[in-house]
């Protein structure tokens, strides 16, 4: 059984794991959203089931606005649950 096998059985014994699927859906964005968007991200972190993102480009956060709904559903989809229900651009 693999390490990451175990953390999740642990996790699901718990009842943890809403916290770690939001932290990985933090986690998820460079990944999701490529390295020049990421490199424009200041900071982001998840309330909720909202992901705030504070992006350092005032240009690249309207380009983002068209591209929150296909962003959201790679985020849930890379998690593998309904985890992002908004994103909020600062």
């Amino acid at each position: 059984m693999a390490v990451g096998d175990i953390l999740k059985a642990m996790m699901d014994s718990e009842g943890d794991t809403a916290e770690f699927d939001r932290q990985k859906a933090s986690f998820l964005w460079s990944e999701i959203v490529g390295e020049y968007i990421n490199r424009q991200t200041i900071r982001r972190y998840v309330d909720g089931s909202t992901l705030h993102v504070f992006i350092a480009s005032g240009p690249l956060k309207g380009e983002l606005s068209f591209m929150i709904p296909s962003i959201i559903e790679k985020l849930n989809e890379a998690i593998g649950k309904r985890i992002i229900k908004k994103i909020q651009i600062h």
